[in-house]
């Protein structure tokens, strides 16, 4: 056995303490879809709903053995590391200051202040997570406390190689292919090193959100990349840049192995999940599973481990991922119509609509000085074809129309 495999091994039991280990269940309904043996990691079922839990735990144990008159710890974070801290700083028995960004839902604010009670304090700075990042570290370094980084950090990467531990522990056989998530690295970074020594022959995949895709950025390159822009939408793993450490371990993996899930799809899974199987995935969480149909071909057959990651999911997001699931489906669009300004166009318009089509908006500028009004319409339908009929009328019929369903921009402002 390798140090680190002792070690990964020995932050398992450790955790123990904390919390019982996670499930590792055979899914059914996957496992038929893709015909291979899917098993599912529910860090989803930790006591946080998150593998973060685990670093955190790991982290402050090794402060705490390091220097037993540690009284402060301090974290900047959008939602599950926060919560995990906050948890460890309750069993721990020692004080936490949480900097969270402004923008942060309400519901993860509340979840952090529930697991760390009276031991933690919250407090909420900057509209993006770089400010509130800066503003953690400098009140830090002033207050000399103990800084707990969400994934660049050797202790918490051990402490996430735990998941990997578990999943072999709980198989007879190591699975043929492991899929991670990763965001900042340390949960990939930390089973793929846990992994290359206690199961050499596993394959492993990776994803990242299309918005956020640092690794596959890095790898491109050769060497860490800030990425220009992050689309936010999959919080806990819309990450600019890859930590340097998990970096280290991950920068050897073929690019071909590391996938972009776009955040349309991503909806679709959640909304999959949730009606198909009842279970309950963030964004980040159901980035494992959002991929198999890209592996489809290279499963079949295979025993595979999705890792989801986490079920930090705000109901309130539920009618915009809904959206954002019918879009990607086909079964809904946006676009905008010119519109006669005559009496009886709106009639015309709405005769063309087939027994399927629904309209979810419709709103109408009516410009007096204009022959011609603009109008933006949501049309919702059961099959994708229903469209291409729909257009085919507007076209015959000579309405003037612009689908916009797709178009970054003018959705931002319109819809």
């Amino acid at each position: 056995m390798t140090d680190i495999e002792a070690q990964a091994i020995a932050v398992t039991e450790s955790l123990r303490d904390l919390f019982p280990a996670t499930p590792l269940l055979r899914n059914e309904y996957l496992s038929g879809k893709y015909e291979a043996d899917i098993r599912l990691k529910r860090e989803d079922l930790s006591p946080v709903r998150s593998y973060k839990i685990r670093g955190a735990f790991n982290a402050m144990r090794k402060a705490l053995d390091a220097r037993p008159d540690t009284r402060l710890f301090v974290c900047a974070s959008a939602g599950n590391h926060a919560q995990g801290v906050a948890y460890n700083c309750s069993h721990f028995g020692v004080r936490g200051v949480i900097f969270m960004p402004v923008t942060t839902p309400q519901q993860k604010i509340d979840k952090t202040r529930a697991f760390g009670g009276d031991a933690v304090e919250i407090r909420l700075v900057g509209d993006y997570f770089d400010a509130t990042l800066g503003t953690a570290k400098a009140f830090c370094d002033e207050a000399g406390g103990h800084f707990l980084s969400p994934f660049d950090d050797p202790d918490v990467i051990e402490g996430q190689s735990s998941v990997g531990v578990e999943i072999l522990a709980e198989m007879e056989t190591a699975p043929d292919i492991v899929i991670l998530p990763v965001g900042g690295g340390g949960l990939s970074s930390g089973i793929t090193r846990y992994f290359a020594d206690a199961s050499p022959g596993t394959e492993f995949y990776y994803v990242e959100p299309r918005g956020g895709a640092s690794l596959g950025a890095a790898l491109e390159k050769g060497e860490l990349v800030t990425l220009d822009r992050v689309d936010s939408f999959v919080d806990g793993a819309s990450v600019a840049r890859i930590g340097e450490r998990t970096f280290e371990i991950l920068r050897h993996v073929d690019r071909d192995r590391v996938l972009a899930a776009p955040e349309d799809r991503i909806c679709a899974t959640i909304i999959e999940m949730l009606n198909v199987e009842g279970i309950v995935l963030e964004p980040a969480g159901a980035l494992a599973v959002d991929v198999l149909p890209e592996l489809a071909e290279r499963i079949r057959g295979k025993s595979v481990v999705c890792v989801t990651s986490g079920g930090n999911f705000d109901f309130e997001r539920l009618p915009e991922v809904r959206e954002r699931a019918q879009k990607y489906g086909g079964v809904k669009k946006y676009f905008v119509l010119r519109m006669p300004q005559r009496p009886g166009a709106l009639r015309d318009f709405l005769e063309l609509l087939g027994p399927d089509d629904d309209i979810a908006r419709f709103e109408y500028l009516k410009k007096s000085a204009r022959n011609f009004g603009s109008v933006l319409i949501g049309i919702e339908t059961r099959d994708p074809a229903n469209f291409a009929t729909l257009f085919g009328r507007l076209d015959a019929k000579g309405f003037v129309y612009q689908d916009i369903t797709d178009d970054r921009t003018l959705s931002e402002f319109l819809i």
